[in-house]
């Protein structure tokens, strides 16, 4: 396997477990985000994350078309790099406590990596 492969599988594999982790256990999320899991509204906030999050990891492992995959690495990086940007955010606005913030940012972040690296060109394709 490829290093763009193994990006591509590894940030499949990460969307996959966060989203269906938000999904089903948005109390258990938000606790290690830091914040109160009986919120019934952050409960419903996770849940929606969970919904978009495990579709753009099927989309990686589902597609076939490499001009689709590409178009879905393309804006995976947008969507990674304006969820690693709130965390930021959230972390200095004092809304995520320091460690999660970090946390939260640093997932985001490889996941923008990952987007990168899956979405190389490959060599001789100018």
């Amino acid at each position: 396997m490829n290093a763009r492969s193994f990006a591509r599988y590894s940030l499949a594999g990460i969307r996959l477990v966060n989203g269906v982790a938000a999904l089903l256990a948005p109390q258990v999320v938000a606790r290690r985000l830091g914040a109160d899991g009986t919120q019934p509204a952050l409960s419903y906030v996770l849940r929606m994350f969970g919904v978009r999050t495990v579709f753009i990891g099927a989309e990686l492992l589902l597609l076939q078309d490499p001009a689709r995959i590409a178009r879905a690495l393309r804006v995976g990086t947008v969507v990674h790099a304006s969820d690693a940007l709130s965390a930021v955010a959230a972390g200095r606005c004092g809304m995520l406590a320091p460690r999660a913030a970090a946390t939260a940012t640093a997932i985001s972040t490889v996941n923008v990596a990952l987007t990168l690296v899956a979405g190389w060109p490959r060599r001789g394709t100018g």
